[in-house]
């Protein structure tokens, strides 16, 4: 399977297509080493920026835009994205595919891009791993905890990416962000769990927080396995990138346990001992020991705010699709499980502070 996008690539899909000819010329002028022609493929991911298979005679590339259409402001920033990814594979350390090139003239295509390396492996869509013999899932798992653990080690500072956020106050800025796109976006619609969240969880924030760089939306399908090995080659789908709280981005991930499959994958009510699956408790231990923790700070607190933010996320995919920007053939999936996601996130908020 080819990396780029969380998925294979098929036809470009209809409202997506760009000008092969117009993006060969402009290729073959600026990227180095880049030798035409060039056909196009779409991978059936990239919810939120569309993304490419490039190939070419000699190599394949991943391209990934911002989509058509009218775009909320700060959304769709390729590029940060591409700022991110340069900036971890200079440093060394954390898996990410090499970038390659960056074009903020909308002229060449419609919409700033960039290019970067084709990885090939496995991305593993399901967290049951059910491609994964059952002997070798414990150290698939494991080596998905310390992909992300090595990102949340990495010396921003170093790579340069001071600047790439704010210290501090990540989880009051991303509930700012979240719960202003939700009550903004009045074509989606409103939901009674996610208003009660809204009022909830601003009276909840933890005290405390470390500041890492945070991935925004890690999951096993934004990773690139090796095609044989337990060892995750590449990290995917940098859109929600930022300085921010390390709880906070692991939590996101380990919400898995807490929810069941909906349009994204989900472990719970699955029986984890016959699936040869780490329980939620090791899987905790297992990123304790890399970050150098006793323990994991207001657990059910952060799982109930991520579970709020993937609420939100799904209701904009929503709002996006009533307006016609949508950029993925799953879309319409994401789109109907708003107030599911948002019934868990409420149910854990209640978890967190019962009564």
């Amino acid at each position: 399977m080819t990396a780029g996008a969380g998925g294979t690539a098929g036809p470009v899909r209809r409202g997506f297509e760009i000008d092969e000819a117009r993006l060969d010329d402009y290729l073959r002028e600026l990227l180095p080493g880049y030798a035409g022609p060039l056909s196009l493929q779409q991978f059936a991911g990239g919810q939120s920026n569309p993304t490419y298979r490039l190939r070419t005679p000699g190599r394949s590339y991943v391209l990934r835009r911002k989509p058509p259409g009218v775009l909320l402001p700060s959304a769709h920033a390729v590029d940060r994205e591409y700022r991110v990814i340069d900036a971890l594979g200079r440093l060394g350390g954390v898996p990410v595919p090499r970038a390659l090139h960056l074009c903020l003239d909308e002229s060449v295509i419609g919409t700033s891009f960039y290019v970067m390396e084709c990885v090939e492996g496995r991305i593993l869509r399901d967290a049951a791993l059910p491609e994964v013999p059952q002997a070798a899932r414990p150290a698939h798992c494991e080596a998905i905890v310390d992909a992300l653990a090595r990102l949340h080690r990495a010396d921003y500072r170093a790579a340069g990416l001071g600047d790439f956020g704010r210290a501090g106050g990540y989880v009051v800025r991303q509930f700012s962000r979240w719960s202003r796109q939700y009550l903004e976006d009045t074509e989606a619609g409103r939901n009674e769990d996610m208003d009660r969240l809204v009022d909830w969880l601003p009276t909840h924030m933890p005290g405390t927080e470390r500041t890492t760089l945070v991935h925004g939306d890690y999951r096993c399908d934004n990773l690139v396995f090796h095609p044989e090995e337990p060892r995750v080659l590449a990290i995917l789908d940098w859109e929600l990138a930022t300085l921010g709280d390390p709880i906070a981005d692991f939590t996101y991930h380990l919400m898995m346990y807490r929810m069941p499959p909906l349009a994204v994958t989900g472990l719970a009510g699955r029986d984890l001992q016959a699936l040869n699956l780490p329980p939620e408790d090791l899987y905790v231990r297992w990123y304790c020991e890399r970050m150098g923790l006793d323990s994991v700070p207001d657990l059910d607190f952060y799982l109930a705010f991520n579970l709020f933010k993937l609420a939100a996320v799904f209701h904009g995919i929503r709002g996006r699709l009533i307006r016609g920007t949508a950029a993925g053939a799953t879309a319409r999936a994401y789109a109907a499980c708003v107030e599911e996601a948002a019934r868990l996130a409420w149910q854990q908020a209640r978890r967190a502070a019962p009564g």
